[in-house]
């Protein structure tokens, strides 16, 4: 079934785009959730008459997600956690950790936004990805160091 996508979905394209999915997924998840329209000749029309406008807008997004990536690449999160001897972390360190601490300094990333392959779990340096917008993506440095008197 071919859907006129309303918003930009990550698996599937952006504003305005025409995707092919299953029927199942169109009528159950996405039209009614005010993510697709079906693409009927007279839809398609609509949204001809809308492109201008979306392209401004994707543009505005992209140029924003482009400003906000080279602002995280400079920031350094530090996360201070309870370790034990070996410098691994009695709990882990999450995104949503990850997001709480870039609020505190200002930037609001929304945490799913935050890209971890499994939770950290010890101390030290790490790279994380944060994928800002369909083609842009920063890597922001997390520095997760043992609270006092924690570690020996």
């Amino acid at each position: 079934m071919k859907v006129i996508l309303q918003k930009d979905i990550d698996e599937l394209g952006l504003e305005g785009n025409i995707a092919e999915v299953k029927p199942g997924y169109a009528r159950n998840y996405l039209i009614p959730g005010g993510l697709a329209l079906e693409a009927t000749p007279q839809n398609i029309k609509v949204f001809e008459q809308r492109k201008k406008k979306i392209a401004v807008r994707q543009l505005r997004a992209r140029e924003d997600a482009e400003r906000l990536r080279d602002e995280l690449s400079k920031v350094v999160v530090i996360m201070k956690e309870k370790a034990g001897e070996e410098g691994k972390l009695y709990g882990s360190v999450t995104s949503m950790d990850i997001a709480s601490s870039l609020e505190k300094q200002g930037i609001t990333v929304d945490r799913r936004k935050i890209v971890l392959e499994s939770p950290i779990k010890n101390i030290g340096d790490h790279s994380v990805s944060v994928k800002i917008y369909p083609g842009v993506a920063a890597q922001i440095k997390v520095s997760v160091i043992a609270q006092e008197g924690e570690q020996k």
